[in-house]
């Protein structure tokens, strides 16, 4: 492994500068289009305006006064953008224009949308069997069958046998956030079963997101995270400081706190939560392996459960299978800050070895197990943690109406086999070196504070941080460029979907050419 100068020649970073500032009359004569319209947020008319333009008026303004969005005003939301269809990389919105999709639906399209073999699963399970049905006293073929696919995955199993040597059992739940919940729930009630009932606090670190459910949300940075003003109500929970960056010495404060917290209050903890190497939407922040590793050793020496949150990271989106299976060969950022960067480069492309892996005590999975087609969500645990629920005949209290879903079930058992026989991780590295490409111009920009680049997502982090109208002019310009971003705080982020064949490096250039031209751009007075 060597540090090395991500330092590209100036004529060819020049040229590339050159083609981001340009701007094409057909962008521009959009923009002037629909003008009128965002004054009003009501962003685009009908493909066909002269055979019905009020109806899709109709449909924005319903929206406006009655559909709640996330993260927005209920009283004066931020622009929205019908969209009429979405195939491939590309969303099509309601006036035609045709978008990419540099988000993959938060995390959730890794194959893009419209894939043959996803939409046959659907159509097949719902016309060969069921819907639905309940999961309480009942079984079918899909759940199980994803239950040791995921079980066959997550134990790093080559082969078709089942002989899981660490995860072993499955809890399949509607969301990510639900899964959280079920995680948290899991060690709560395997300490009180083992009559340790004051182990009852999580530890989580700084600038966390764990989803929006009230436990889940009290193990989210209570300062500077999304749920703040929520802190009199939540659940008290231990912290530690996030690492300072990505390398290896930059987790030496986290470690430092983690064991001083474990070694001071571990009667009184019940499981550490982590979101492993990349924390989402706390801030897009990449950090070494080696924290994982040393993190798991505190919590053996001081009898804690170790959870990991692998809901958005889950199913190669970092260039592993899952994060937390990132180690001193595969792990390897990219980052420009103001002028200096830096890249761990390592010589040879090692495999994973199951020794290497750093295993939790419990997994959450969601977003990607179904490929973005439908709400899911997997807890996944031990032997250990199983048996010590139902000890002494105890049950595991938790049963959600729509728990594992047949047609969900199906579409991601169909998700994880066209994962596993693709070659994803081929796509995902090229999708990295297609990211530091065309998003490293941005760092040249006074805004921009540093660019950061690991597997298949590239991150802009600004200086300062967006308030409403800055989010809502850069949302706008970005779809007149033809690109679905969504920014949020001091961050404009990508994470396209890897795994689609028609993905293509012209896609990629032409996302980072939207970020540095909408970053680069003043607001007009």
């Amino acid at each position: 492994m060597m540090i090395r100068s991500a330092y590209r020649g100036g004529r060819r970073l020049a040229h590339v500068l050159s083609r981001c500032h340009r701007s094409s009359s057909t962008a521009a004569a959009a923009a002037s289009s629909t003008s009128a319209a965002s004054d009003k947020n009501i962003i685009c008319t009908c493909e066909c305006p002269e055979s019905c333009p009020q109806q899709c008026h109709n449909l924005l303004d319903t929206d406006r006064q009655h559909v709640i969005h996330p993260y927005t005003s209920m009283t004066d939301p931020l622009p929205t953008f019908p969209v009429q269809s979405a195939k491939g990389v590309h969303l099509k919105l309601n006036d035609g224009r045709k978008l990419i999709d540099g988000m993959s639906s938060w995390w959730a399209a890794v194959h893009g949308y419209r894939n043959p073999v996803l939409d046959n699963a659907l159509k097949e399970q719902i016309e060969s069997s069921m819907s639905h049905v309940m999961f309480g006293g009942l079984t079918h073929k899909p759940a199980v069958q994803l239950t040791t696919k995921l079980l066959q995955l997550a134990n790093n199993i080559q082969d078709d046998s089942e002989d899981y040597h660490h995860f072993t059992k499955v809890f399949f739940s509607d969301a990510g956030s639900v899964s959280v919940e079920v995680a948290m729930k899991m060690a709560l009630q395997y300490w009180f079963t083992l009559e340790q009932p004051s182990k009852t606090k999580f530890v989580s670190l700084r600038n966390g997101y764990h989803g929006d459910t009230l436990g889940a949300m009290s193990i989210c940075d209570p300062v500077n995270g999304m749920h703040s003003m929520f802190s009199g109500v939540l659940a008290k929970q231990l912290f530690v400081s996030t690492p300072t960056g990505g390398m290896e010495e930059d987790g030496v404060q986290t470690i430092t706190e983690m064991k001083q917290l474990l070694e001071e209050h571990h009667e009184e903890i019940a499981a550490v939560v982590m979101e492993p190497i990349v924390q989402g939407a706390g801030g897009m922040r990449f950090y070494h392996p080696s924290v994982l590793r040393k993190v798991r050793e505190l919590c053996d020496e001081y009898n804690v459960l170790l959870i990991f949150d692998e809901i958005a990271t889950g199913f190669g989106r970092t260039g592993t299978m899952f994060a937390s299976w990132q180690n001193e060969s595969t792990y390897q950022p990219w980052y420009l800050t103001e002028g200096s960067s830096f890249s761990i480069i390592n010589s040879e492309d090692k495999k994973i070895s199951t020794n290497e892996i750093v295993n939790a005590d419990i997994l959450c999975l969601g977003k990607a197990l179904t490929g973005g087609y439908m709400t899911l969500g997997a807890t996944l645990t031990t032997d250990k943690v199983a048996h010590g629920i139902s000890h002494n005949g105890g049950v595991f209290m938790h049963g959600p109406t729509f728990m594992a879903n047949p047609l969900a079930c199906s579409v991601s058992l169909a998700s994880m086999g066209l994962l596993t026989s693709s070659p994803w991780e081929e796509r995902v590295r090229n999708v990295e070196n297609a990211l530091i490409e065309h998003i490293s111009p941005l760092s040249e920009l006074d805004s921009v504070r540093e660019v950061r680049v690991l597997g298949a997502i590239g991150v802009c982090e600004l200086k300062e941080g967006l308030d409403r109208d800055g989010m809502a002019r850069i949302q706008r310009a970005l779809v007149e460029e033809g690109v679905w971003l969504r920014p949020f705080g001091k961050l404009l982020y990508t994470m396209p979907p890897f795994n689609c064949d028609e993905l293509e490096d012209d896609h990629i250039k032409k996302i980072g050419e939207a970020m540095y031209k909408v970053v680069s751009s003043k607001p007009k007075a």
